[in-house]
């Protein structure tokens, strides 16, 4: 382990800042006062402003090959479009991860929370590929292979028409198999790599599988994540399939739990939202691709309202388009203060960035190990350069940061006291060749046709009142 220690650096006290030296010692936060002794390297903080690292708390890498070009649909239409042209390769699922990670920390994220795609028939061999990806890079890995037992169409209401669906190619029980193998072989905690269950959600997902997941998570101490009331469509099949909320619903299988992360939530209504904070479960905020999908906007206020933990999640890269963390952050503060018109309950620039670290600690269940500038918490921090151009003039920091649009701002970041960005650079991968490969393995698109689109489609429309 290296030690380091960085000078004169400014950090957020509880309405101010202080300039303060902190000390790194075997990759934990050992101290932070002002002239503190040098241990190790002395690393120049000065104009330079320190957070923990943020959580990229919802995402899923693969979808980066089909950004920029997915049609304006609705979530259901989007993915019938997405899966008909998604046919993966592993060295495809190796760049985007890579891609992923970067992206995630030049924008101040030092763990991402990869609810992965799986190659059919290569399962293990995928999250085998994104682990490693992930190692490389130095990123902090929550891998969450997203797992389903329903085809497509079941994700969908029926209405008044009787739908029957193809049956899904891999049952509930081989596919928990799959998910117990990859914790034996991938699960590393104290190296980094954690393993996730992850059903994709009510649409698609049995409450075999669910429970299955459950069990899972309670044999391994593994945290939970799903999607969650992301469309209107996925309120009216909940009501269809359970005859009561999906809410409701997952609390009465036991799968909502203070280690359970739930992407979306923009359907939900109070009765629901109580359940979520007697529950302790997390709410993952992804305003950009909920804006991009026509999903509606979470009730974000009102979580944490109700003492509900908010964190976010840029979502995967062809439904937002980005991997750009501070973008989500601004996002997903300012869009609320058209929801209420009471100010004072708007989320301040502060709070956000609390939302974006701490928060996404609480939803991982490591907010004893991460998500502060605390004493003892493992070092993964982030180191702003305030002297850039998009950070000038001189006002709040913390202010800038969240509300401008800053471009290149991160000048190094540690993950359990290990830098692997330096003077604005990834310094554990080779960035260009990774641009090379991504250019070479392309090429321009502009328009495309999903069949599956054009079978789905009327009846989306005839169920949903279009």
């Amino acid at each position: 382990m290296v030690n380091f220690t960085i000078q004169n650096v400014l950090i957020a006290v509880s309405d101010d800042y202080a300039t303060v030296d902190v000390q790194i010692v075997d990759g934990a936060i050992a101290a932070i006062s002002p002239n503190l002794q040098v241990i190790g390297t002395a690393i120049d903080g000065k104009n330079k402003l320190l957070l923990p690292g943020f959580f990229n708390a919802h995402t899923h890498s693969s979808e980066m090959w089909q950004r920029g070009i997915m049609s304006m649909f609705p979530l259901e239409l989007w993915l019938a479009e997405l899966y008909d042209f998604a046919p993966l390769d592993p060295e495809q699922v190796y760049l985007s991860a890579l891609g992923t990670a970067v992206e995630t920390l030049l924008s101040g994220g030092t763990s991402v929370v990869d609810h992965l795609v799986l190659i059919p028939g290569l399962e293990l061999e995928t999250i085998a590929i994104a682990t490693r990806a992930y190692r490389e890079v130095g990123i902090r890995a929550f891998i969450a292979p997203l797992i389903q037992d329903e085809s497509l169409t079941a994700g969908m209401p029926s209405g008044e028409s009787a739908q029957t669906h193809e049956p899904y190619f891999r049952s509930a029980a081989a596919t928990l198999e799959i998910i117990e193998e990859a914790v034996r072989q991938f699960h590393r905690p104290d190296e980094g790599v954690n393993i996730l269950v992850a059903p994709t959600g009510i649409q698609l997902c049995t409450d075999a599988l669910f429970q299955g997941c459950t069990e899972l998570s309670d044999r391994y101490n593994l945290c939970r994540h799903s999607h969650l009331l992301e469309t209107r469509a996925q309120e009216k099949l909940a009501e269809e399939k359970y005859g009561c909320t999906a809410v409701e619903h997952l609390k009465r299988i036991g799968y909502l739990s203070n280690k359970t992360s739930l992407a979306h939530c923009v359907w939900l209504n109070d009765a629901d939202i109580a359940i979520l904070a007697e529950t302790q479960s997390t709410v993952v905020h992804n305003p950009l691709s909920n804006l991009r999908l026509g999903s509606g906007i979470a009730p974000i206020l009102k979580y944490r309202q109700a003492g509900v933990n908010v964190t976010f999640g840029c979502d995967g890269a062809s439904s937002n388009d980005s991997q750009d963390l501070l973008e989500a952050i601004k996002m997903g503060s300012i869009l609320h203060n058209v929801t209420d018109s009471d100010y004072q309950h708007w989320i301040t620039p502060r709070q956000a960035v609390e939302m974006a670290s701490l928060g996404g600690a609480k939803g991982l269940n490591i907010a004893d190990k991460l998500g502060s500038l605390t004493v003892d918490k493992q070092a993964d921090l982030v180191l702003y350069d305030l002297t850039n151009l998009s950070l000038l003039p001189r006002t709040d920091p913390i202010g800038l940061l969240v509300l401008g649009r800053p471009t290149n701002v991160v000048d190094s970041a540690w993950v359990n006291g290990k830098q692997i960005v330096a003077d604005g650079k990834v310094t554990t991968i080779n960035v260009d060749e990774l641009r090379q490969e991504l250019f070479n393995r392309s090429q321009w698109e502009t328009k495309r046709k999903s069949e599956t689109v054009v079978q789905i489609e009327a009846h989306y429309r005839t169920v949903m009142g279009l």
